[in-house]
């Protein structure tokens, strides 16, 4: 196994979560995953199952009109059944609004522990290091309302 199965692995949170593609983000977890947004939103890690993440992120994605999530300078570190991710991470969400800006940008690091299970790699911690966000602090409520009327699509 090679440090570019790894990095797939992660982009395949990123780019399913941007594209909705619900299937390809749940197949990159493991079947518990130790879920840490706490230094952007407070609160406390979570363990969940990957349907349940996949469930959260429906609550808020598909209410922006478009999502891009962008990673950089990427760190593996790979043992036989473990690896590390450290990575740069600008979430940029879009929602055309006419007054107070269309766009909500989020900066940060990742951590991601992943485990191979059989000869796949699976991520069962990420932990989001938040450094600051800009434009319209307003999107995400307005995410979430949108997000409500939308159908879920697990698949």
């Amino acid at each position: 196994m090679s440090t570019a199965a790894v990095t797939t692995t992660t982009l395949d949170i990123f780019i399913g979560a941007d594209e909705h593609d619900w299937n390809r983000v749940q197949a990159a977890f493991a079947p518990e995953v130790l879920l840490d947004y706490s230094s952007m939103s407070g609160g406390e890690p979570a363990t969940l199952t990957p349907a349940q993440v996949v469930e959260s992120w429906q609550g808020i994605l598909p209410g922006f009109e478009h999502t891009h999530h962008q990673l950089g300078n990427f760190d593996v570190q790979l043992s036989a059944d473990e690896a590390t991710v450290f990575c740069y991470g600008t979430a940029t969400h879009y929602l055309p609004q006419p007054i107070g800006g269309s766009v909500w940008t989020v900066v940060g690091t990742y951590h991601l522990h992943l485990v191979r299970l059989g000869d796949t790699w699976k991520a069962d911690q990420m932990t989001f290091n938040f450094k600051y966000q800009d434009g319209n602090l307003e999107l995400p409520k307005l995410a979430i309302e949108r997000a409500k009327q939308a159908v879920p699509l697990l698949g």
